[in-house]
C-alpha cells in the first residue's frame, strides 16, 4: 500500500477536527457545556459505528478485556474534552488550537518523568520556545479587549495537560484494545457524561444550533475515520508534521466565520508553539526509518 495514501487523509482529518471546534465556539454562547458534549460525543457515534461495521469489527470490538483502563481513559478524556469546549468558548480558533499543540510537548515532559526517557539539547529548546510562545499569548490575553481570555488560556493549558496525559495512556492501550474499540467506548462515556449535565439545565436550541450541534459530532467522529485510516496507510513520523496545518484551517475560520483575528502577540505567541513541536517533529522524523 503507498505510504502517501495516508497524507491527504491526514490533511482531511486536521481540516475536519478545525472545523469541529469552530461549530462548538459558534454555539458555545448559547447552549451549555455539558449539552455541546452531550451531542459532540453521541452523533460522533454514527461514523464510528459505521467505520467498525464496514472493517468487519462488530461486535467482537465492543469486547475489552481492560475495561478499567477504559474507564481512566475516558473520565481524563472527558475532563480533556470539557477543557477543550471551554477554552473555545473565550478564545478565538487558532488560539484554543495553538494552545492545544502543547500536549506533544507536556507529553514528553511526563514521559521524561514517568518512564524516565532522556531529553536532549534540542526537546529542551523546543520546550524554551513553547514557553515564549506561551507567555506571548498570555500577554497578549492581558491588554486584550472583552474578558474571559484568561479564563479561556488556564482551560487551554489544562486541555493541553490532560491531553498529554491522555495520550500516554492511550499508548499504553493499544497493546491490546483497537483504536476503534477506545474511540466507541470514548464516545459512549462522553454521551453518559453529557447527558448527566440535563439536570443543571439544558437550553432549547434553534435549527441553526441544532445543525451546529450535529456537525460537531458529525465532525468529530469523521475525523477519528480519517486519521486511524491516515495512520494505518504512512508511518507516523510522515504524518506528525501535517498535524499544525490546523493552525491554518483556524485561522480561516476565525476569519471567515466570525470576524475576527487573534491579537498580533497570540498569533505571534501561537507561530513560536508551532515552531517548538515542529522541531519535536524533524526530530521524531529523523529518527524514524523509512
Amino acid at each position: 500500500m503507498p505510504r502517501a495514501q495516508g497524507l491527504p487523509l491526514y490533511l482531511a482529518a486536521m481540516f475536519l477536527i478545525t472545523a469541529m471546534s469552530a461549530c462548538v465556539r459558534a454555539v458555545s454562547g448559547e447552549v451549555p457545556l455539558g449539552q455541546i458534549i452531550f451531542w459532540r460525543s453521541a452523533v460522533a457515534l454514527v461514523p464510528i459505528l459505521a467505520y467498525m461495521a464496514a472493517r468487519g469489527e462488530l461486535p467482537a470490538a465492543l469486547r475489552t478485556s481492560q475495561p478499567r483502563l477504559h474507564v481512566t481513559r475516558n473520565l481524563l478524556g472527558g475532563l480533556s474534552m470539557a477543557l477543550s469546549f471551554l477554552s473555545l468558548a473565550y478564545l478565538p480558533v487558532a488560539t484554543a488550537q495553538a494552545l492545544a499543540y502543547l500536549a506533544p510537548i507536556l507529553t514528553l515532559v511526563l514521559a521524561a518523568l514517568v518512564g524516565r526517557e532522556q531529553i536532549g539539547g534540542r526537546v529542551v529548546g523546543a520546550m524554551a520556545l513553547a514557553v515564549a510562545g506561551l507567555a506571548a499569548m498570555i500577554g497578549g490575553a492581558l491588554t486584550a479587549p472583552g474578558q474571559g481570555a484568561l479564563i479561556g488560556i488556564a482551560a487551554g493549558l489544562g486541555f493541553a495537560t490532560t491531553q498529554a496525559v491522555v495520550r500516554v495512556h492511550v499508548r499504553a492501550m493499544t497493546r491490546s484494545e483497537k483504536p476503534s474499540t477506545i474511540a466507541f467506548y470514548f464516545a459512549v462515556t462522553g454521551t453518559a457524561i453529557g447527558l448527566a449535565s440535563l439536570p443543571f439545565g439544558w437550553s432549547t436550541p434553534d435549527l441553526p444550533a441544532l445543525a451546529l450541534l450535529a456537525g460537531a459530532g458529525l465532525l468529530g467522529g469523521m475525523a477519528h475515520v480519517a486519521a486511524t485510516e491516515a495512520v494505518a496507510r504512512s508511518p507516523v513520523s510522515r504524518l506528525a508534521p501535517l498535524e499544525y496545518t490546523g493552525l491554518i484551517w483556524a485561522l480561516g475560520f476565525d476569519i471567515l466565520a466570525f470576524g475576527e483575528m487573534p491579537a498580533p502577540a497570540a498569533l505571534g505567541g501561537a507561530v513560536l508553539i508551532v515552531l517548538a513541536v515542529l522541531i519535536l517533529a524533524v526530530r521524531r522524523g529523523a529518527r524514524s526509518p523509512g
